[in-house]
């Protein structure tokens, strides 16, 4: 139980900490000079759309392996049941 609650945790933690990061990254970055020490901290800003890209399209393929995957074995169960 303890352990399910510190892997919540966690996760909500890591989620929060992207999400400031990207928020930072994206909305407040671009508002400060480029000669700043900050910009030595984030990436360059090409990566900001390259990353979520890359992520929704590894994200799709694993749904789509696991929704094939799925299939399979629900077709071939009933191929054992006829």
């Amino acid at each position: 139980m303890a352990t399910d609650q510190l892997v919540g945790f966690g996760l909500v933690t890591f989620s929060l900490v992207l999400f400031v990061y990207y928020t930072l990254w994206i909305i407040v970055l671009p508002f400060i000079d480029s000669d700043h020490g900050i910009h030595q901290y984030f990436l360059p800003r090409e990566y900001a759309v390259i990353i979520p890209v890359a992520a929704g399209l590894l994200l799709l393929l694993f749904i789509g392996v696991f929704i094939m995957f799925v299939m399979w074995k629900s077709r071939k169960h009933a191929k054992k049941s006829d």
